[in-house]
């Protein structure tokens, strides 16, 4: 038995090198397969070369749908107050909050904390070994009865006033259907006839980003705000937005907006906005929404006249009352019967109008 496990073991460290060199051998007739493997990818591509996105399209920043954020504006910047308001509405509900509300609140706590201290210090047990038995002061009782009630009307009266503004909207320039998905938002300028879905951009370093996703870069926007696709709105026009959702109840939020509209299935909600400043303002889902709730963002691009005309063109649409282009795919396809069959022009009419319907 030992002369077996002897022979065993040399028969072992006999084929113990052709394997080695077996194996050390793989590599060298694979070297230019790994070599093509792990060289790195172009510039602005994905994060390694199993991901390539070299094949999308180059980003213009600064040009319309790719403008620049200006810090600070539109989206968060760690401070505690309200974002800067960008529209009517916003500027009224802002004051109406720092300018009275804000102030009404400090007055009445201080009021109540000096209440308590001197309640505390002049009615204390030592101050008042006979304890007094009033049960009742109509004075008093006759203002703090009043007082609150002038209180909440100095509250009601700009606060009726701001919602009669917020929903008696002026007529509308431009329609936007915004519908709330799972996790990411799609619109629609049915007058213009565009619509797209606007997804997050993820990261360059995120392992869930694919192959066809662009990773997000800084002049897209802060991260978890920026988005792939922009709805771009022209500056200075009232902006109809009709709210709704296909899965479950989402929030159209925008804080410089000052929107915060649900998103209901099954239903059509309505809110506006009006904005002269030309940027770019980010906003989110804010209502709980699933597992990726807080991956939902929006961002909005204010632009001139003519660049929100440009960016309806770049998107296959139309401004109201022109008819929309041709695609080039469809020229060839209803001019190739007409050059094939000169004798039956009407076969050729019917198939370039098929091409514009």
């Amino acid at each position: 038995m030992r002369l077996i496990g002897w022979a065993i073991a040399l028969a072992a460290a006999g084929l113990t090198p052709a394997a080695a060199q077996t194996t050390a051998s793989a590599p060298s007739q694979n070297a230019p397969a790994a070599t093509a493997a792990t060289a790195a990818p172009p510039a602005g591509t994905a994060q390694d070369a199993t991901k390539p996105d070299a094949a999308q399209p180059a980003i213009v920043y600064g040009s319309v749908g790719h403008a620049i954020p200006t810090p600070g504006i539109g989206e968060p910047d760690g401070r505690k107050g309200i974002q800067d308001q960008v529209t009517p509405i916003g500027k009224e509900a802002a004051g109406f909050h720092n300018n009275w509300l804000l102030p009404l609140c400090a007055i009445i706590s201080a009021f109540v904390l000096i209440l308590l201290v001197v309640a505390l210090v002049r009615f204390r047990r030592g101050a008042n070994p006979t304890p007094s038995r009033n049960s009742h002061n109509t004075l008093i009782e006759v203002v703090w009865t009043l007082v609150p009630v002038l209180i909440l009307v100095g509250i009601a009266i700009p606060s009726i006033r701001l919602l009669r503004h917020q929903y008696s909207p002026p007529p509308a320039d431009l329609t936007v259907k915004v519908t709330g998905h799972q996790w990411y938002w799609s619109y629609e300028l049915p007058d213009y006839g565009v619509s797209f879905d606007s997804y997050m951009l993820k990261e360059k370093n995120d392992p869930t980003r694919q192959a066809n996703q662009r990773a997000r870069d800084d002049r897209d926007g802060p991260p978890l705000l920026a988005v792939d696709n922009r709805l771009v709105v022209p500056a200075g026009k009232v902006v109809k937005f009709i709210v709704t959702a296909d899965d479950v109840i989402h929030s159209f939020a925008m804080p410089a907006f000052w929107i915060k509209q649900d998103a209901n299935p099954g239903q059509l909600h309505e809110t506006w906005a009006m904005t002269p400043r030309e940027g770019v303002y980010f906003g989110q889902c804010s209502e709980l929404c699933g597992a990726r709730h807080g991956f939902m963002p929006i961002a909005i691009e204010v632009t001139s006249q003519d660049k929100f005309a440009q960016w309806i063109a770049q998107n296959g649409g139309h401004m109201p009352g022109a008819k929309p282009a041709a695609t080039p795919a469809s020229a060839p396809a209803a001019a190739a019967p007409a050059a094939v069959q000169p004798a039956t022009p009407q076969a050729a009419t019917n198939q370039s109008t098929t091409a514009q319907n």
